[in-house]
């Protein structure tokens, strides 16, 4: 027996030893805050309301795990992928990306569910299962059981996105709203960065360990039990007949559906660097885990940096779609040059460029559906879009693995900017600006 197979063996046991005593924890915690949490899902109206800020807080940190569903063990993925003996073609992308479709299609489902028998009640349960399911993946012994595991985890994280929003959204109203999801969108994409960081560090030591990061649910869960509570509502129907029909008119609105077909491929191009560029960098530069997690990493930051500075004034010099159109231009570029590219800095110049162009995209393309969408059903429409981006993510693999399998790892990049190309001619040349402003 090698020493890398006495090393995989001694971690599988050690896995099989936490996970019950994680379990274990978590059943006598939830058990023991029980009665609190009936206590504060009963509490009268007539409650002052505790410090806003601290409950923004508290909400952020637990939509920074839906975040993190992907990037914790993007950096290891070619470990994974070799540890595992995962088919290289399609199924270890598929591995990665699983939980996307999970999320896309449960969100809504959860966000009925917690209209219905209230947002901390589903939460809760979320946090927990996030924690079990996260850190078992990291035991799983075949592509089949991975693959049940991660979609489980994206309905846990699908639940708290869902409840997460919800409560955010009776915290603020308007367009205190709107400003302070913007904020919140920016804390996760800053929460992406260090857990690509904290998964690539980790991972160092053994790809396993990154699961392990699926963890830090449970000091969340500690956090929403303690500072977050739900006033009672009185019995109303979630959607009205008046904005059951503006919703119709929006989901079949011909400009919505071509910026949430933007959304998708957006989301899809951008998988293509999560997903492939770690192996990239593994073939071609021999990098470690860790390495692999900054350059990721560095990328986010172009993202952050991007919709803070740039994304809002493009758009009013040049207007929503033109501006949308320069940010695939640039993700175009960007990705063309990556296969040509066999020096760490350059690669790393290329990923902030790539983060850039993608940060100017994904704020403008909401801007453009906030702008066609009603004040009454405008959060829908924008949640809508969270879907659609998830299920972009998730046909990446199905898109490109047969590219990679046919024609080679490179030429993944290259078609991946084709397709960034043609979306940036497409909303240049045709921008029915008259629509998004």
């Amino acid at each position: 027996m090698t020493t890398t197979q006495v090393s995989t063996t001694q971690c599988y046991s050690r896995n099989r030893l936490i996970l019950p005593r994680l379990l274990e924890f978590t059943l006598l915690f939830m058990a023991s805050l029980k009665t609190k949490l009936a206590q504060k899902l009963t509490v009268e109206r007539s409650v002052p309301v505790p410090n806003r800020f601290l409950k923004l807080c508290v909400l952020v940190t637990a939509g920074c795990l839906t975040t993190m569903t992907g990037t914790v063990i993007a950096p290891i993925f070619p470990e994974m992928m070799q540890q595992l003996r995962l088919e290289p073609a399609w199924a270890a992308t598929l591995a990665v990306s699983i939980h996307e479709i999970a999320i896309a299609l449960f969100t809504p489902l959860m966000g009925l569910l917690a209209d219905r028998v209230g947002k901390l009640r589903v939460m809760l349960p979320g946090l927990v299962c996030y924690a079990l399911f996260g850190v078992a993946g990291s035991m799983m012994p075949n592509l089949s059981a991975l693959l049940i595991d991660r979609a489980l985890l994206g309905i846990a994280s699908a639940s708290i996105a869902a409840a997460s929003i919800g409560l955010l959204g009776n915290l603020y109203h308007g367009n205190e709203r709107t400003r302070i999801l913007g904020y919140a969108t920016s804390a996760m994409t800053t929460a992406s960065i260090t857990t690509l960081f904290l998964g690539g560090w980790v991972g160092t030591m053994h790809w396993q360990f990154s699961f392990y990061l699926y963890a830090l649910s449970l000091p969340v869960l500690v956090l929403v039990t303690l500072f977050l509570q739900e006033e009672q509502s009185g019995n109303r129907p979630l959607v009205s007949a008046e904005q059951g029909r503006q919703l119709k008119a929006a989901l079949t609105n011909p400009d919505i559906i071509r910026l949430y077909l933007t959304i998708a491929l957006s989301a899809t191009i951008m998988y293509t660097v999560i997903v492939y560029a770690p192996i990239y960098l593994k073939q071609t530069l021999d990098a470690t885990p860790a390495l692999r997690g900054i350059v990721l990493g560095l990328r986010a930051i172009g993202v952050v940096l991007a919709s803070a500075l740039i994304a809002s004034r493009f758009a009013r010099r040049w207007g929503t779609y033109r501006a949308i159109a320069l940010g695939f231009l640039l993700m175009a570029v960007t990705l063309a040059t990556i296969p040509l590219l066999g020096q760490l800095h350059l690669i790393i110049i290329m990923a902030v460029g790539f983060g850039v162009g993608f940060g100017i995209v994904v704020p403008n393309t909401y801007d453009g559906l906030s702008h066609l969408a009603s004040p009454t059903i405008q959060a829908t429409v924008l949640a809508a879009g969270t879907g659609v981006s998830a299920l972009g993510k998730f046909l990446c693999p199905l898109l490109f693995s047969p590219v990679r399998e046919w024609m080679g790892l490179e030429q993944v990049f290259y078609v991946a900017a084709a397709i960034a190309l043609l979306v940036a001619a497409a909303l240049g040349l045709f921008p029915r600006e008259a629509e998004t402003r």
